[in-house]
């Protein structure tokens, strides 16, 4: 069985997001593949007061849709504190005999991975898949660098997943939302109509 992990804060989820999620999931030929939101990232600090529970919530909406396949677990949610990756592939392997597990990130992640919580664990137990959404020649050859030490360091199975899709992020979202710009370009209807309910990122 292939399962496939795309963890993130999604503050918001955006366009930019379930296309790789969609990627990810054909690319990979996965059994299932897990969204899952972090509850306090330990690289990153969530500095738009939104909580968990509305940043579960938007990738409900943002990637339940996507596929039958496709979980959205509040599983790091429920453990609370800091949401190492290392737990949550040593949770699958834990509960599911001979999975081979697929961990989707992108390029903030993919040069960082060493100073993470038990990256050799990480290396070791599941396969590295990354997508990027910006094209800049100085990070390509960090990238590249760093793949080539993670392969040397800790023998790791890297994937490039190439991705058509314009460059996006969600701080630059939040700052769109803030400035009541137009956000059909970069979020889903769901999450627009979820966001002005709620009040989201306007202050």
């Amino acid at each position: 069985m292939k399962i496939g992990i795309y963890g993130g804060t999604f503050d918001p989820p955006h366009l930019g997001h379930t296309n790789a999620c969609k990627a990810f999931l054909e690319a990979i030929s996965l059994d299932y593949l897990y969204v899952i939101p972090a509850f306090v990232p330990p690289h990153k600090i969530i500095n738009s007061g939104i909580s968990p529970e509305k940043r579960f919530e938007m990738a409900k909406l943002a990637f339940s849709k996507l596929s039958s396949k496709i979980i959205v677990s509040d599983m790091e949610y429920k453990r609370q504190g800091k949401s190492y990756t290392a737990e949550t592939i040593k949770y699958f392997k834990e509960h599911y005999n001979g999975v081979e597990i697929y961990f989707l990130c992108g390029t903030d992640m993919i040069l960082t991975m060493d100073m993470w919580y038990h990256p050799e664990y990480i290396f070791a137990n599941a396969k590295i898949v990354y997508v990027r959404r910006e094209n800049n020649q100085e990070i390509t050859k960090k990238i590249n660098e760093k793949c080539k030490l993670y392969r040397e360091k800790y023998n790791a199975d890297i994937i490039y997943l190439s991705l058509d899709t314009k460059e996006m992020s969600s701080s630059e979202i939040r700052s769109a939302i803030l400035e009541k710009k137009e956000l059909s370009g970069y979020l889903s209807p769901e999450i627009i109509e979820y966001i002005n309910q709620n009040a989201l990122y306007m202050e």
